[in-house]
């Protein structure tokens, strides 16, 4: 990474459904200096989900464990199962040279925690074009069972009732012009006058940034 300052904290929020997976993975591949905080869930892993990298599952008790010994910077039970980002992540991510920024997967319940205990967040909610399209995605898992579906798109208008928790509303009706959104607000935030001052007083003071 060139500059500490382009260190970004930036969570991708949105109703399960709405696009935010496939977002997030395209961010990561064409951005590789960010890293994707790996949350702990209770959990099953889903086809495909690997442990360490998608999530990190464990059981409940173990969950509660770790939640009882503050090891949280955030946590929520959502569709009847807990997620947590473990406080090491943070400081893991912000301790590396080469890493320039965290991007975290969480609902409001956790943007809204984290907000609350560190400053330097970027928070972006992905709304679905409607809601028939996003019942239709969810219908579309074959991973999922009826109740399952049913859960989450219930839960969905409760989701976007909490979008403004966050910095940006990003509407996902055509994924490429989605993506150039949330490219656009990266390199927007990366570019602030309090990430950038330094460098300004830097040229004042010695004729060249260092």
């Amino acid at each position: 990474m060139e500059d500490a300052s382009d260190f970004l904290l930036l969570i991708l929020s949105s109703p399960s459904g709405a696009g935010k997976t496939t977002l997030t993975k395209r961010l990561l591949a064409e951005f590789p200096e960010f890293r994707f905080s790996v949350s702990h869930t209770t959990r099953a892993p889903r086809t495909n989900e690997v442990d360490g990298r998608d999530y990190h599952f464990t059981t409940r008790p173990e969950f509660e464990r770790l939640v009882e010994a503050d090891a949280f910077v955030e946590w929520a039970e959502v569709h009847g199962n807990l997620y947590g980002t473990a406080r090491t992540e943070i400081d893991r991510a912000r301790g590396s040279k080469e890493c320039g920024g965290l991007l975290f997967d969480i609902d409001y319940q956790g943007a809204r925690q984290i907000r609350a205990k560190l400053l330097d967040v970027v928070g972006v909610f992905v709304l679905p074009p409607s809601l028939d399209e996003l019942e239709k995605r969810l219908r579309g898992r074959a991973s999922d069972t009826e109740e399952v579906v049913q859960r989450r798109f219930s839960a969905a208008k409760v989701e976007i009732e909490h979008y403004a928790l966050f910095d940006y509303v990003l509407l996902n009706d055509d994924l490429d012009r989605a993506y150039t959104k949330l490219q656009g607000i990266i390199l927007a935030e990366r570019s602030k006058r309090l990430r950038k001052a330094h460098q300004a007083e830097q040229l004042l003071r010695y004729g060249k940034v260092h």
